[in-house]
């Protein structure tokens, strides 16, 4: 099964299953249905009610009720159902973007513009061809926005060592309020090359960069000051500020 991998505010990799192209397939024969069936109603009401005796703006009016919400069907979809059509909705798959954030307006309407290519001119090929062929499961109009389609449910959230927090911990050092969640996102990295390296000249190269921005003096390891702040900074950004 092909995943991506979201990267959280919070440093948390989550990661999700790729819609898989025969689920984006039911999904669009599923919209097909809807749309078919709107179609269908809307002639249906102007044929019982004769209000097609008006002629020419009979029929105009007629056409604009039909295809309009017919062209306009996935791009209004996607913008007001979080990303999502009826059809990704009963796939239970949806559309974000490759750095987790929820697309913009602007994102769709590339996906949207897009599918004219992906979807219309070549019957569909197009889109599958892309889909199966791209690492990310991404049809032309998914390259051009940056986003991807996913199962809404994600497979596996992976919290490295630094991250665990034990129930009713308490902050041990405040000054972690120094450090952006970019120091803090370099610190994981570092340190984590560190200790698969066992490189203990990286891990206190860290460690005193650390105690330079905040000011910190302890006497703990390299190893446990390090592990003490992330998971201070953890409780920090969660509005947990018990100080011990």
């Amino acid at each position: 099964m092909n995943t991506v991998k979201i990267q959280t505010t919070q440093n948390v990799e989550v990661e999700y299953p790729l819609a898989s192209v025969g689920d984006r397939i039911l999904a669009t024969i599923i919209d097909g249905v809807v749309m078919m069936v709107w179609a269908l109603a809307i002639v249906m009401v102007f044929a019982f009610g004769n209000w097609m005796q008006d002629g020419g703006a009979g029929l105009v009016v007629l056409m604009v009720l039909v295809y309009l919400p017919l062209l306009f069907y996935h791009l209004l979809c996607e913008i007001f159902l979080n990303g999502q059509s009826i059809g990704k909705r009963a796939r239970d798959i949806k559309v974000i973007k490759l750095n987790g954030n929820s697309p913009t307006v602007g994102d769709y309407l590339l996906r949207w513009i897009f599918r004219l290519v992906d979807m219309g001119i070549s019957s569909g090929i197009v889109a599958v061809v892309a889909v199966a062929a791209s690492g990310k499961g991404q049809r032309l109009g998914d390259m051009a926005a940056g986003t991807c389609v996913i199962r809404t449910r994600a497979v596996k959230r992976r919290a490295p060592e630094l991250m665990q927090i034990e129930e009713d911990y308490k902050i041990v050092f405040p000054e972690v309020n120094l450090l952006s969640d970019q120091d803090l996102a370099q610190v994981r990295k570092l340190v984590s090359k560190a200790q698969e390296h066992q490189n203990y000249e990286l891990l206190e190269k860290v460690a005193l960069r650390v105690k330079e921005i905040t000011g910190i003096q302890t006497d703990m390891s390299d190893w446990d000051f390090l592990k003490t702040i992330v998971k201070d900074y953890q409780h920090y950004t969660h509005g947990e500020i018990e100080v011990q």
